[in-house]
């Protein structure tokens, strides 16, 4: 039977599926972070031999290099045109529309499951790392790059916060998977061997704060979205225009260049005779 709660999860996933579709997300992965995909895939050891499941994997700015490297990779997103953006620059690879909360998959069926930046937009992040688990068999490495809560992502989320509709009840933040003793208390005894560091990226394709700007109201689903929920709006849009602006300032560390921060996050599942 449907329940209210079902819908309304169903209706929330919904929202997401068609927020990551605006824009151009392939952009920000080969333009701004390209190198943390394989940050993360030497950090999981992901190589010939490895089942590799990546997971909220956008346009494969992980899975790609996960491949390329000689594992065996399913790439997994809640949106499908990430997807086909992803099969567009290889198709070598598994492209396979799953919601990271209920992953379609049979347990302990992967070597390395992993998510770039991506599962922390999920809503509910219990569920997802319990899902990571699951699938990951023992002995398994499971491997994370997520924004901090205090770095230039997370701070962008705090930005627009004020200005975007309040999420649905038991929803969280997404930054929060940047904080390593939120990790920690998502996987608990599940995982063993946790190495855990905060990391700086360093982005340097906007030469002003303007530039960002534009890049990222242009193709970054979530900033696109806020913008859209103020547009009847010119004073909301030109405050948020202004806290923007004022936050990559704060950023910039001389000629264009800024420092982003995220955690990687690698652990083993437990071996059965450990």
């Amino acid at each position: 039977m449907q329940t209210a709660e079902m819908t309304a999860d169903q209706a929330l996933k919904s929202k997401h599926r068609a927020m990551w579709a605006l824009g151009d997300y392939a952009a920000v992965a080969a333009d701004v972070i390209p190198s943390l995909g394989p940050v993360l895939v030497e950090a999981v050891g992901a190589g010939p031999g490895t089942r590799v499941l990546d997971v909220a994997a956008g346009s494969g700015n992980a899975a790609i290099p996960a491949a390329l490297a000689g594992a065996d990779v399913v790439a997994t997103d809640l949106t499908p045109e990430l997807l086909e953006a992803g099969r567009s620059l290889n198709d070598g690879l598994r492209w396979q529309v799953a919601d990271a909360e209920a992953l379609p998959f049979g347990a302990d069926e992967f070597d390395t499951v992993m998510s770039c930046v991506g599962v922390m937009f999920a809503p509910h992040h219990q569920v997802c790392a319990d899902e990571l688990v699951r699938v990951c068999r023992p002995g398994g490495t499971i491997g994370l790059v997520n924004w901090t809560p205090q770095g230039f992502i997370g701070q962008m989320f705090a930005t627009m916060k004020p200005y975007a509709p309040p999420p649905p009840p038991g929803a969280q933040p997404p930054p929060l998977w940047g904080s390593e003793e939120h990790v920690r208390a998502l996987f608990g005894d599940a995982v063993t061997d946790v190495v855990a560091q905060r990391r700086m990226l360093r982005v340097g394709v906007f030469p002003t704060a303007e530039a960002f700007l534009d890049f990222f109201k242009r193709n970054y689903g979530p900033t696109i979205a806020v913008y859209r929920a103020n547009a009847a709006d010119p004073a909301a849009v030109s405050a948020l225009d202004a806290a923007l602006l004022e936050l990559a300032r704060s950023h910039d560390l001389g000629g264009g260049a800024m420092d982003w921060e995220y955690l990687l996050f690698v652990a083993r599942t437990p071996a059965e005779n450990a």
